[in-house]
């Protein structure tokens, strides 16, 4: 048999490609728990997405099945084992401050901006036709070839959990949802909050400010971009205001304090970044906090406010808690601060998203945590766990995948491990692939998020190849 040019067979279908990634993304799948029903178990724009795909699907003659309205999967091809192509369609919310509108998909300087443009919809859409190219090339296979649509990744992984409960778990895959080239070691990723103990609280009683609310951040796993805090400040407001505008011109940061209804309001703009390297961004809660914590509170808000400033502020590595760790296939140990609530009457809580190293002890860390905290007044809540995921680099799946990408690309195909985590950990043989390439800049969970065409047209040819080599 000739060589197949897959970039050829890619570059016939270039229109369509672009056409189906704009289509897809002009669909708001942001998680919706507040308007929910059986058939849209995570919302009506999560549940479109799925439609979309398991239709764009069944119109090209693939297998299509709707699992549970929580997941679905494309099937092509005969044989006893199953090679798995892990993708989601639902996406982080859009966040502020676009230049276009962050489902209106345009186009411009080769790119496509919007939210879910690199993770995950474009690259689902690039290894869909990679799954074409193959089946309509007629090309001998001997495992059955099946994307797995995911709906709830950028949450609680309700989707797999549910889908694996009802499905068979292919022998072997990829999911094209961080960098290339191949991603063989993925850190684990805890998420829990830490809520402040009621009860008496240490501290001096002659406040001058109260805090009456305090929020910022909405998922473990971002960066908060916004912080917004409440107070009564009786006869102090004009010092505060003057300290505040003060803090803003030191940290460089966006900020804004003013009256509303009585009340004092402070708020602060940060940066948002993915929370696998809180370091990238820059977190409104924890400055806000920060200033905060140099007011003369009243005492719940002091001992919140200090606690968060003394181990979190400036310290994404958990030094200050005792629990820092680093490995050679995987590196340092991360948290995110990515939630916080503080209110009068029941006290503060934060939410924190730390991503471990291979072979860290988790029962350890988690142990030191629950006593360094509850020496400080708080208690650790909420506890989830997915463990890191390796797998051995002589393996065929990597093997394989190395050759193709060195094929394609003429670079070497060199094994990285990420903070992230893909869906590619719930497969035993499962490893992340692309669709970002080497020095590309990581705008996942960004504004302005995009992708390049060219590189999406690219990864489906890697894609398509990877198929027909693993599954012939």
């Amino acid at each position: 048999m000739e060589a197949i040019n897959w970039m050829n067979e890619v570059s016939k279908r270039k229109d369509a490609i672009i056409r189906d990634t704009q289509n897809i993304l002009r669909i708001k799948s942001v998680l919706d728990e507040e308007h929910t029903s059986p058939e849209a178990p995570l919302g009506k724009g999560v549940k479109e997405a799925l439609q979309f795909m398991l239709e764009l699907g069944e119109k090209d003659g693939f297998t299509a099945k709707n699992v549970g309205n929580l997941a679905g999967h494309l099937e092509f091809g005969q044989g006893e084992e199953c090679l798995g192509i892990l993708c989601h369609v639902d996406v982080v919310p859009e966040g502020d401050g676009w230049s276009s509108d962050p489902f209106a998909a345009d186009i411009r300087d080769g790119k496509i901006f919007a939210r879910g443009a690199i993770d995950d919809k474009g690259p689902t859409i690039a290894a869909f036709y990679a799954m074409k190219i193959v089946k309509e090339l007629g090309l001998p296979l001997n495992k059955r070839v099946r994307m797995i649509i995911g709906t709830d990744e950028e949450s609680n992984w309700r989707c797999v959990d549910h889908y694996f409960e009802h499905e068979e778990m292919p022998a072997l895959g990829f999911a094209p949802d961080a960098d290339f080239p191949i991603i063989y070691a993925e850190k684990g990723i805890a998420d829990f909050d830490l809520v402040q103990k009621s009860g008496e609280v240490q501290g001096s009683n002659n406040h001058k400010v109260e805090v009456i609310s305090f929020q910022s951040g909405r998922r473990y796993n971002m960066v908060p971009d916004y912080a917004k805090a409440v107070l009564n400040t009786g006869n102090t407001q004009t010092e505060v205001l003057q300290e505040f505008n003060e803090f803003i011109k030191q940290h460089d940061l966006k900020g804004k304090a003013f009256v509303d209804k009585g009340e004092f309001v402070l708020e602060i703009e940060g940066v948002s970044a993915h929370g696998m390297e809180p370091d990238h961004g820059k977190n409104a809660g924890l400055f806000l906090s920060l200033f905060l914590s140099s007011l003369n509170l009243d005492q719940r808000a002091e001992n919140y406010f200090q606690f968060v400033s003394k181990y979190f502020f400036n310290d994404s590595r958990g030094k200050g808690l005792g629990i820092s760790y680093s490995d050679d296939i995987t590196g340092s140990l991360t948290i995110n601060v990515g939630k916080f609530t503080y209110t009068r009457e029941s006290g503060g809580q934060i939410g924190l998203n730390l991503r471990y190293p291979v072979t860290t002890n988790m029962d350890e860390t988690k142990k030191q945590l629950e006593q360094k905290t509850a020496q400080e007044g708080f208690e650790l809540q909420n506890f989830s766990d997915s463990k890191p995921h390796h797998v051995d680099e002589n393996e065929f799946l990597i093997q394989t995948l190395k050759k193709v990408y060195e094929e394609q690309t003429g670079e070497a195909a060199e094994l990285l491990s990420i903070g992230g985590g893909t869906y590619a950990r719930s497969l035993k043989s499962g490893v992340a692939f692309g669709p970002l390439f080497p020095g590309r800049p990581d705008i996942a969970h960004q504004k302005d998020e995009y992708i390049i065409i060219e590189d999406l047209l690219k990864a489906a040819a890697i894609y398509a190849q990877a198929i027909y080599e693993l599954a012939k």
